[in-house]
Order: C-alpha cells, then structure tokens, then sequence
C-alpha cells in the first residue's frame, strides 16, 4: 500500500514545489505491471503500432554491425534502449492517462502530447537521455578496443568465442556489466518519474528530475526492483531478434505510467480541461490542414 513521505510544499534549493512523493511496497510494482496489462490487452493494436519501430529498429541494428564489422557494439546499442525508454513512451503515458479518465484512446491520441504544454521540458530531459546513451556507446566501445585492440570480430560464432571462452572476455563481461549499471541506474534515478511528471502536471525539467530523485531516494528498494524487473523484461523481449520487445515496451510503458501513479500523490486541485470540440465532415479543400487538427483550434 502505497503511503504518504513528503510533505505537501517542499523547498529544494529555493524552489517551492507541490509533488508529494509517496512510499511504496514491492507489492506496487506487481499491481502497476498488472495495469501495464491490462492497457496493453485494451489497446494492443496501438501500443503495438506505436512501439513496432523497437523490434524493426533491432532488426536493422543487427544488419547494420554485421555489415560494417562493428558487432561489439550490439549488445550495447541494444541495451541502450532502457537509457532513452523513458522517452520513447511518451505516447504510451498519453494512451493510459486517457483510459484512466474513461476517454476513448485510440492511436492518433498518443500524438496530442505533442501538444502538452511542457513539451518543451519533455524535449530537454529526452535530449539528456539521448546524450547519456551516446556516451554510454562511447564508452562500451572504448571497453573493448582496451580489452581486445582494434582488430574487429569477423563473425558472430568468433566474438561470441572470444568474449565467453577467453579471461580477456570475462573481464569485458564484468567491466562492461559494471559500467552499464551505472548508466542505467543514472537513467532510472532521473526519468522514472519524470515524464508522466511533466505530461500530466506540466513540471519543469528541474522539478521533474528533482522529483525523480525524491521518489528513488525514498523508496530505494523498490525502485532497485523495478530498475531489475525491467531489465530482465528487456532481456527476454530481446530474445530472438527483438521481436518480444513488441509486446514488453509497451506493457513496461504503460506500467510506468501507474507507478507513477503510485509515487506522485495526486493534484489535489487538478485544473478543468475545455472538452475538444467534434471533428465533424471533413473535406478535400481542407488538405493538408486536415493532417493538423490542432493548427485549426483557437
């Protein structure tokens, strides 16, 4: 049961902000991945459509390192998705914050986040995440040329048997292991929170990852868990070829959302959203304004 931690109006470093952070259990997490499902099951068609680019994009970066003889750079590019997946599901909150308000969501709507009056601060945070996975390719490529020189691997059984049957690839493992975990704890510390944060109370990028940081700090087992659970999620979505990732992101992203959920106390005074007036007929003298609903509105 998630309980109440900060109080009401906290002062960070002279800023008077209103985010609550609760205390969660373990068994939060269970019931926001149940959630996940449950939104999943009820728009799969979208969430599926909306994350598809994942399993593609996996397929064209395993073309792409047996190519151009970078294979050493697979495992990592693919481990990279948890740095920017905070980012990538936006549309995903948007999909479950509707369905959480009894509205009808349907594939468009994810786009209305483009919308969202901070997504402006939903672009910063999301090019801090961008930046943290270059470096962290950066850094698992400086890993091996230290460990095995420049010489590349020529095919996929010979990197697999230099990286698993040598002492050289052990020590890769571990150093490789070691930094990455760094990274994502850095990831997970700044954005668990952050985006649905700012897409649903439109926080500043400071105030969201001050926030982030709250609820890490206050519920660090729990959030050591989830950082776990969704790691070992990535890794069977990832198996074989990325194609379970279809099905993982969106359940994570959605899941995500709920806890939240579970670790934002709510707006207590949430303000009135003006109802979105019918689209009604459309004609072909509108194209291609029709293609932007929302540059007609007043």
């Amino acid at each position: 049961m998630a309980t109440v931690f900060a109080r009401p109006k906290l002062q960070v470093f002279g800023v008077s902000t209103a985010f609550v952070v609760r205390k969660i259990s373990l068994s939060d997490l269970g019931d926001a991945l149940r959630l996940g499902w449950e939104d999943f099951k009820a728009i799969p068609t979208h969430a599926v459509v909306l994350c598809v680019i994942y399993p593609v994009l996996g397929l064209v970066l395993f073309r792409l390192v047996i190519g151009y003889s970078v294979l050493p750079l697979l495992f990592p590019l693919a481990a990279g998705f948890t740095l920017i997946g905070p980012f990538a599901a936006l549309g995903l909150y948007e999909l479950s914050r509707r369905r959480e308000r009894g509205e009808e969501a349907a594939a468009w709507d994810a786009m209305q986040v483009l919308r969202a009056p901070s997504f402006g601060a939903i672009l910063e945070l999301g090019a801090l995440l961008f930046i943290l996975f270059g470096i962290w390719i950066a850094a698992a490529d400086a890993i091996y040329i230290a460990t095995f020189g420049h010489a590349p691997a020529a095919t996929i059984p010979d990197f697999a048997t230099r990286v698993l049957t040598t002492p050289e690839g052990w020590s890769l493992i571990i150093v490789g292991c070691g930094v990455g975990f760094l990274f994502a704890v850095v990831s997970l510390c700044v954005s668990v929170v952050s985006f649905p944060l700012m897409l649903d109370r439109h926080a500043t990028a400071i105030d969201a990852i001050r926030t982030s940081l709250r609820a890490v700090r206050e519920n660090p087992v729990p959030m050591a868990a989830w950082g776990l659970i969704v790691a070992v999620l990535l890794v069977i979505g990832s198996l074989p070829f990325f194609v379970g990732l279809a099905v993982v992101l969106p359940v994570l992203g959605h899941a995500t959302w709920h806890l939240y959920r579970k670790l934002v106390e709510p707006d207590p005074t949430p303000p009135e959203e003006q109802p979105r007036p019918p689209i009604g007929h459309r004609y072909a003298a509108d194209f291609p304004a029709s293609l932007f609903p929302w540059s007609r509105e007043r």
